[in-house]
């Protein structure tokens, strides 16, 4: 009787590494319609706008001949630049710091349980859902000083005398944008927070209880490092946002003449519709995505969003 044949283990064929570049390219039919999608929508405006930025353009949009950097030194020898500057960040850090103080308010009172919570939760977002133009009109016509109605409520309650001109000169047309840029940008930055709170194990909470930590005490030292993540996002993403508004500063302060209400985006489509300077207001767009990519990278280099807690 022959001997049982001997089993013998068979080592697995080893797989050869796959090179970065045989990687991607094998991934390419996955990921090319997006890298397509970016380079229409993203790459291409932004070359297209740099090389006008060195161009000399005519009034009817003919391509003459190129400049240089000499687009660029009439826009720093503007002598509103400045003023323009400060509007930009007065108005960035007014809208995002006090969205984001509201927001987590608002977003830790929708964390609780309460009857009529979801129909809350809804209503909420009904300021994101509608169009920016839209509710910026609304209060445009509100704040007019003949018939809107909150000029009317203010002198029906004694605080005005007469209507005033919310929109009609710098300082407060600039000062109700910033409230409806908080109204519009509130409904995110809520639900983004929103969505960090629920994200916290309630057994992290209860151990804070446990340990004798006190609401504020919780607040301050468990829960808002958990947050790290979303509130880093939410604020990045409303720099972003906020900074390259145009439309709310369009209908609030458009109306106002001269540059004193004017943000660099205000000022850029003034120049590009009024001067008809294509040129110029390309080297002031190309200066605008600058200061954004700036502000950016500083902010992700010093918070780190995606670090974890």
């Amino acid at each position: 009787m022959s001997a049982p044949p001997v089993l013998t283990a068979v080592e697995p064929a080893k797989r050869r590494p796959t090179s970065g570049n045989q990687s991607f390219f094998s991934s390419l039919p996955w990921i090319g319609p997006a890298l397509l999608l970016i380079l229409a929508m993203v790459a291409f405006p932004a070359g297209y706008m740099i090389f006008n930025s060195t161009r000399k353009i005519s009034q009817v949009g003919t391509d003459l001949h190129s400049v240089g950097l000499a687009n660029f030194v009439t826009v720093f020898q503007d002598p509103a630049l400045p003023r323009i500057l400060l509007n930009t960040f007065v108005w960035v850090v007014s809208v995002v710091g006090i969205t984001v103080l509201l927001s987590l308010a608002l977003a830790q009172f929708l964390n609780k349980p309460f009857p009529g919570r979801t129909i809350v939760r809804m209503a909420v977002i009904v300021p994101w859902a509608a169009s920016v133009v839209m509710t910026t009109t609304v209060f445009y016509y509100g704040l007019d000083p003949n018939y809107g109605i909150f000029n009317k409520f203010l002198m029906d309650v004694g605080i005005l005398d007469e209507g005033f001109g919310w929109t009609k000169s710098a300082v407060p047309a600039m000062f109700v944008s910033v409230i409806v840029a908080i109204f519009v940008s509130i409904p995110f930055t809520t639900y983004t927070l929103l969505a960090g709170l629920q994200s916290i194990p309630q057994e992290t909470l209860e151990a804070a209880r446990v340990d004798g930590a006190g609401r504020w005490q919780t607040y301050l030292f468990v829960i808002l490092p958990q947050l790290r993540s979303a509130l880093a996002v939410s604020v990045l993403i409303n720099i972003i946002n906020v900074f390259n508004n145009l439309p709310i500063l369009k209908v609030m302060t458009g109306s106002i003449p001269g540059t004193n209400a004017d943000t660099l985006m205000t000022y850029i489509f003034k120049v590009l519709q009024f001067d008809r300077r294509l040129d110029i207001s390309s080297a002031l767009s190309v200066v605008n995505f600058a200061v954004v990519v700036l502000i950016v990278a500083i902010y992700v280099k010093t918070v780190k969003p995606m670090k974890e807690v």
